[in-house]
């Protein structure tokens, strides 16, 4: 009779064992979902700050285009250019110049 119950006492060491594993790959696996979620979370603002990043440096872009193009209007508006200017050199009292709207 002294083999059953070695036979149960195996078996219950064995199902100890497995309970333990089973333990330990239960803490692993709620320590996977934490790391997941963080790495989500990470990417998230990540990629948030990335869109931001890139909607600056849109909107300085046109900035500097709109101020671009805004010094050219104001540098048209100022002087005559071209046959105008030669002209206005040699007769100041003389010339007509009209400015045309933009």
């Amino acid at each position: 009779m002294s083999k059953p119950t070695s036979l149960a006492s195996d078996l219950a060491v064995t199902l100890k064992i497995v309970q333990a594993e089973m333990k330990t790959l239960r803490e692993k696996a709620v320590k996977v979902r934490a790391a997941i979620k963080v790495a989500r979370a990470n990417a998230k603002t990540e990629k948030t700050i990335a869109r931001q990043a890139k909607k600056n440096a849109a909107s300085v872009k046109k900035a500097d285009r709109i101020a671009k193009l805004e010094a050219k209007l104001i540098a048209m508006k100022s002087t005559p250019v071209g046959r105008l200017a030669i002209k206005a050199a040699k007769k100041p009292s003389k010339v007509i110049v009209t400015k045309m709207a933009a």
